[in-house]
């Protein structure tokens, strides 16, 4: 049984303008124990199926599961064994961080739950925050109480939703420390970021979404695999030929240009040089995900893809 499932699930809006369809028959499974990746652009349907999946919105067709529990038929068990941490900062201002996590676990009828909401308190670094209340910390100390309250009632599922969005590098560690451990406990974790390097060093299987369908899924080694083995990073300050600049992503100074072998390498150093761009810096390595992520994006039409090894656009 997977820990989730998505089958078929479709979900359109509509309005003055016309039907807008956000998903378009997702399909794939989480299976139990797995740290699992939802990556995708702005728009592309990812908080859409979240709010799917926590029953925050109903989908127009298909059906979703967790740990085999309906999330329509069998609201409250499926709810229960999710716990979700949302991209918005919502809290309760007239309350203290304990009593915060008190009430959340008396939501899924949790008692004596002292113990655990200490260690929570403890790995997420509130352990000085217990009796302050909500409106006095920062956002990053909220932040921390949003994912101590996902997991108060020890939910089996995961679900973090952007949950490094604008936060410090501490709160980045302390947080991925705690949930590495819990998934090595066996809990299943579904994560979205923007952060794609996170993706990389975290998820063991990812999947891509763009206006709506899944166009890649697939272990991360693989799609690391499937795509341009390597990457030349340099700075410039001057313009880069055409046939150099139409695989390349510049960002400032810095030029990013993918090649797949040591010839094609040669090749792209020496229209570099004929064209007397001045190189500094430059780093010969192998591509990351955010490489993937943008030529998956680049290409395609968005056509859904099955589980199977995907064999990425080159060139």
């Amino acid at each position: 049984m997977p820990a989730v499932s998505f089958q078929e699930v479709g979900k359109t809006y509509s309005g003055a303008r016309g039907d807008l369809r956000a998903l378009d028959r997702v399909s794939f499974d989480i299976e139990q124990g797995e740290f699992f990746g939802l990556l995708g652009p702005n728009g592309a349907g990812k908080t859409t199926l979240i709010s799917i999946l926590a029953g925050l919105t109903r989908a127009s067709s298909g059906r979703v599961s967790v740990m085999g529990h309906d999330v329509v038929r069998d609201y409250a068990a499926a709810r229960k064994a999710l716990g979700v941490v949302p991209q918005e900062l919502v809290f309760d201002p007239f309350f203290s961080v304990r009593e915060t996590l008190c009430i959340q676990s008396g939501y899924f009828g949790v008692q004596d739950n002292d113990d655990w909401i200490d260690e929570l308190l403890s790995a997420l670094g509130l352990a000085d925050k217990g009796e302050s209340n909500m409106r006095q910390l920062s956002g990053g100390m909220k932040r921390r109480v949003l994912v101590a309250q996902a997991l108060v009632h020890r939910p089996p599922v995961i679900v973090l939703d952007e949950p490094t969005a604008g936060v410090d590098v501490e709160l980045r560690q302390t947080l991925w420390q705690f949930i590495t451990r819990l998934n090595k406990q066996g809990h299943t974790v579904l994560l979205t970021t923007h952060y794609l390097e996170e993706a990389e060093a975290l998820c063991g299987r990812i999947a891509m979404l763009k206006l709506g369908r899944v166009v890649a899924l697939d272990r991360t080694a693989n799609l690391l695999a499937g795509t341009a083995s390597t990457m030349l990073r340099f700075k410039t300050d001057d313009v880069l030929p055409a046939q150099v600049s139409a695989h390349a992503r510049v960002t400032g100074r810095i030029a990013q240009v993918s090649a797949h072998d040591a010839a094609e390498v040669e090749a792209i150093l020496g229209q570099l040089r004929a064209a007397g761009v001045r190189v500094e810096d430059l780093e010969i390595g192998r591509a990351d995900l955010e490489d993937v992520f943008l030529e998956i994006m680049a290409g395609g039409d968005g056509k859904p893809v099955s589980a199977a090894p995907v064999r990425l656009p080159t060139g």
